[in-house]
């Protein structure tokens, strides 16, 4: 398999990566009152802020992953595409035989 055969994988467990440290960041630093964190409510509030601020650090220092899942997943569609073009074509030349056999047991 070529190394970009699992891009999608790859990407997606190392954006999750950045998330949960970002997460593990921020509850640490509410574990030490340096952001205000009480009950259920500061666990929300950690998760929304690890969140908001992973999605940009990830958007910078995975930029080549996420390209290679892009190329990937165009692969992937434009190879589907093309045997669902074949798939068609032989089809419509199966009802055009058949079309003309009906046309000429008719005469």
């Amino acid at each position: 398999m070529s190394s970009k055969s699992h891009a999608t994988l790859r990407y997606t467990s190392l954006r999750a990566t950045v998330f949960l440290v970002c997460l593990l960041v921020f509850a640490l630093l509410g574990h030490f009152q340096v952001i205000p964190v009480v009950g259920a409510t500061g666990f929300v509030f950690l998760v929304l802020l690890a969140g908001l601020v992973s999605a940009p650090i990830s958007y910078v220092l995975l930029s080549k992953q996420r390209d290679e899942m892009s190329e990937q997943i165009v692969g992937r569609v434009s190879s589907i595409k093309a045997r669902t073009k074949d798939r068609i074509a032989a089809q419509n030349a199966e009802e055009d035989a058949a079309d003309e056999a009906a046309r000429a047991a008719q005469n």
